[in-house]
């Protein structure tokens, strides 16, 4: 019978190892940290935060891999992306899927390597953190935890159905025709409030109630809606949600009613803490380019320009490499773009 494994079990995958585990799948988490998968193999995956849970899991590291597999979630940092999943293609079955759950547009870089026919992408539409080896914290409420999935083309019915099925043992599961346009309206959110979270050294409510930062954060957001359409992507809903008509405008009053709904419509997820954040404290290095760069990259190509976005990228790699400190005060670094 063939496996299932959560390929880079960090922060995301070993909550999602949990619940899966929890719920009757036989699932592998894999990781390169060999005290984390030690933990987990001693004590169980230990979910805090907003739920509290601790769960008997299988895991590995990625060189006691064996055997052939349906399905790989992969959860390493896009970065990698050439190598591992050249590293996982002899793992994969014939009608296996690579299930990416990454940040940015990741799936036709995968597609290249394994082929449309064996590429899916999911949406995170919850965050956690590493707390220590084991030990993760769920900083969504549980009512707000959601996937939203869509495939390349080839994909069968039955690969979605059956991803469709583990993804469901943790959370709702919203199936997208429209899988750029997910990506599009993820790759937003994670810019402005992962990319600015991590620009002050807080969590996403560092941005959505700081009157500064909720200025620069709509026109981070009008930056990226601009950029999507230019590349051609209609914006998906985002739990719901139409993000286009929130948080887009033309004129100061509209962009006025954009800064007041900011707070409003991250009230469940303030608590996340940026994973690029979590990288620097780490002494990682994080994946910028993979999200506030993609932005940067499709204005460029597309001919719009992207001051809020390119500023964000420079403060970040200006923190990673310790010229500036991890400060709310940062905000103000874009005083002169306002």
């Amino acid at each position: 019978m063939n496996k299932v494994a959560i390929y880079g079990a960090g922060s995301l995958g070993t909550v999602l190892g949990a619940y899966m585990t929890k719920n009757g799948v036989d699932v592998e988490l894999v990781n390169r940290n060999k005290a984390h998968v030690a933990a987990l193999n001693e004590k169980g995956a230990h979910i805090t935060g907003t739920v509290e849970m601790t769960v008997p899991v299988k895991a590995i590291t990625p060189d006691e891999m064996s055997g052939i597999y349906s399905v790989i979630f992969l959860m390493t940092k896009q970065l990698h992306n050439p190598e591992v999943v050249t590293f996982l293609k002899p793992f994969l079955a014939d009608d296996g899927v690579i299930v990416t759950l990454q940040n940015g547009i990741p799936e036709p870089g995968i597609a290249e390597i394994i082929g449309k026919e064996h590429t899916m992408g999911c949406a995170v539409e919850w965050g956690a953190t590493l707390a220590a080896p084991g030990e993760c914290i769920l900083t969504s409420a549980p009512d707000s935890l959601s996937y939203h999935m869509g495939k390349m083309d080839g994909i069968t019915d039955a690969q979605v159905e059956t991803v469709k099925n583990l993804l469901e043992k943790m959370c709702p599961v919203h199936i997208e025709e429209n899988l750029l346009g997910t990506r599009w309206s993820k790759l937003l959110i994670n810019a402005t409030f992962s990319g600015l979270g991590t620009v002050v050294g807080g969590r996403f409510g560092d941005v959505s109630e700081n009157k500064d930062a909720q200025k620069v954060a709509v026109r981070c957001m009008k930056e990226c809606i601009d950029v999507g359409h230019a590349a051609g992507a209609e914006f998906a809903p985002v739990q719901g949600k139409d993000i286009t008509k929130l948080f887009y405008y033309k004129g100061a009053f509209k962009r006025a009613i954009a800064q007041l709904l900011v707070p409003i419509a991250m009230k469940k997820h303030r608590d996340i803490e940026p994973s690029m954040l979590q990288d620097i404290r780490n002494g990682k290095p994080c994946e910028v380019d993979a999200i506030n760069g993609v932005v940067c990259e499709w204005g460029r190509k597309c001919g719009v320009p992207t001051p809020i976005n390119d500023k964000i990228v420079e403060v970040i790699k200006k923190i990673q490499a310790g010229e500036l400190k991890l400060e709310k005060s940062n905000i103000k670094l874009f005083d002169d773009l306002l």
